[in-house]
């Protein structure tokens, strides 16, 4: 096994914009870029293996090859050869849709596959973008149908104004958009479910009402009201900062000033490198030295126990908590 990279999955969406493509260094394209899949095992927008002597793998292949030893062992023995985390960079030119996802309950009995808890972690905002996370007080379904046929839904959305460093936690069931002018990391479960429930009567390509999903977003939402920004230790200036824990996933800051040793907990899950800043070179005893610019995201395999990096750079590393 190795450090891995992967090929880009650039998605271009209606919302999206150009700050993709500066962001990972990559080249301008008629397109609006608004979603970057950095890693993914969901079917037809897969990652794949770009380095080593497994390139050309996709993910699924990769687990299915390596197993615990790729994973971990507690995330095999949960998950299976199933890659528990989707990891993407988000490009907000225009606003979101208004939507909700649901729990793993509901998404097992409808479509077969995992709900979805998410964060974002803010990368930059423009002046006056702001993230839309849950009700702000009690809504009835009554209510919430109203709104939805007037336009008004926003109204009872709390509206919390956007700062790079700003972590967001999205549970299944909360009401949420990500407003114009964001530019975020997302890391959630691996799932691709989404209801929309209010989309600012926009059309497609086609000239079509895109479609919305109001009768499983009733089942879905908790009408409860709630806000998740994430209050967390300041960012160190040097190693790692906890961000956010829950079951499916556990992310931290981190910082490399020149060099740093990353020493994992035993035992452990897989941990994701996502570069939001600078470059640096990512040595693991017996496996060949892997670069990581900004824009780029890595997957450490669980059988690594220590990391050394060389380089200036701040990256956030996501994982799977070990169940005791």
């Amino acid at each position: 096994m190795q450090i891995y990279k992967f090929n880009n999955i650039l998605k271009p969406v209606l919302w999206g914009g150009d700050r993709l493509l500066t962001f990972k260094g990559l080249p301008p394209c008629d397109e609006a870029i608004g979603e970057s899949w950095e890693l993914s095992a969901i079917s037809n927008r897969e990652s794949v293996v770009a380095n080593g002597d497994d390139s050309g793998l996709t993910l699924s292949q990769l687990v299915a090859r390596y197993g615990a030893d790729l994973v971990g062992e507690d995330v095999y023995r949960r998950y299976g050869t199933q890659f528990p985390l989707l990891i993407k960079l988000i490009d907000a030119r225009r606003d979101l849709s208004v939507q909700v996802h649901p729990g793993d309950e509901m998404a097992r009995r409808r479509h077969g596959c995992a709900g979805k808890n998410e964060m974002w972690y803010i990368l930059d905002a423009d002046e006056g973008a702001v993230i839309h996370t849950g009700f702000s007080r009690q809504v009835t379904v009554e209510e919430f149908d109203r709104r939805l046929a007037d336009g008004s839904i926003l109204d009872v959305v709390n509206a919390t104004k956007s700062q790079p460093g700003e972590v967001f936690f999205i549970p299944a069931g909360q009401i949420h958009s990500i407003g114009a002018g964001n530019l975020l990391v997302e890391i959630q479960q691996s799932s691709d479910v989404t209801y929309r429930v209010w989309d600012y009567n926009r059309r497609d390509a086609a000239g079509n009402l895109r479609q919305l999903h109001i009768e499983e977003a009733r089942e879905a939402l908790d009408f409860a009201p709630r806000n998740d920004l994430i209050d967390h230790a300041p960012i160190q200036s040097l190693g790692v900062t906890p961000l956010l824990r829950c079951p499916e996933f556990e992310v931290c800051h981190l910082d490399c000033e020149d060099t740093y040793t990353f020493d994992l907990p035993q035992p452990h899950s897989f941990v994701a490198l996502v570069c939001i800043e600078g470059a640096v070179t990512l040595h693991a005893d017996g496996m060949e030295p892997v670069a990581l610019a900004q824009g780029e995201t890595a997957l450490v395999p669980a059988v690594v126990s220590r990391i050394a990096m060389r380089g200036r750079a701040r990256l956030l590393t996501a994982g799977v908590p070990v169940v005791e």
